[in-house]
């Protein structure tokens, strides 16, 4: 059996928001510049980072920094990734009508690319958008789905706006909130198993092209 030691000495407002990133990651697996810019820049600090690692990957999970897009993530430790209840522990399972309405999402938020530093789509918009795939939901189920994706920020917009012209602000996050398995079944509902492979291809090559935008 492995034993633990883990020991950590430091100030006050740092122990606070020590706390605060772990249950942050946990909460909604993602802190993002955009949302908690405190909190960001506490986890992006290297010394900071090496400390929530290390305390994190005593329960199988390691934290990862994307500087480029500005994103704090929780993941499997290298070590806690064939432990069972830990590979797929960080990822969140979506219905197939939430699955479809995150790929929508995806797609408006490469649309938006370029346009301006932050990403945004009225609330019209992206109804009409959603629409267009042949997706028709009610309006309880795009509330629930709305509050799921803005709890693990991948959206975030005022919950009190039901006008049309209610802005979304869509994150950085929201490209890395892929499960290939879940994504390959619901894709595989409206494609034929030939174009399967190309439509995958297709979002990683998208994926890409955003990650090279942000090299330029």
């Amino acid at each position: 059996m492995s034993e633990y030691n883990y020991q950590i000495n430091m100030k006050e407002e740092n122990s606070l928001l020590f706390k605060k990133s772990i249950r942050k990651l946990f909460e909604s697996t993602f802190i993002l510049k955009d949302k908690d810019e405190k909190l960001y820049y506490y986890v992006s600090k290297e010394s900071n980072r090496r400390d929530i690692s290390e305390y994190l990957k005593m329960i199988g999970f390691d934290i990862l920094v994307n500087d480029k897009c500005n994103v704090a993530m929780l993941v499997a430790s290298e070590q806690g990734e064939d432990t069972v209840g830990l590979k797929r522990a960080n990822i969140i399972t979506f219905s197939t009508l939430q699955y479809h309405l995150l790929l929508v999402l995806w797609e408006v938020y490469l649309e938006n690319l370029g346009y301006d530093e932050k990403n945004y789509v009225s609330k019209g918009d992206l109804i009409d958008k959603i629409k267009s795939y042949g997706i028709y939901p009610s309006v309880s189920d795009l509330k629930v789905a709305f509050k799921l994706f803005k709890k693990y920020s991948l959206i975030n917009y005022e919950e009190y706006d039901d006008s049309e012209d209610a802005k979304i602000q869509l994150y950085h996050s929201l490209q890395f909130g892929w499960d290939i398995p879940q994504f390959k079944a619901v894709v595989d509902e409206h494609l034929k198993p030939d174009n399967l492979d190309d439509e995958i291809d297709s979002i990683e090559e998208d994926k890409a092209d955003y990650e090279e935008e942000e090299n330029d």
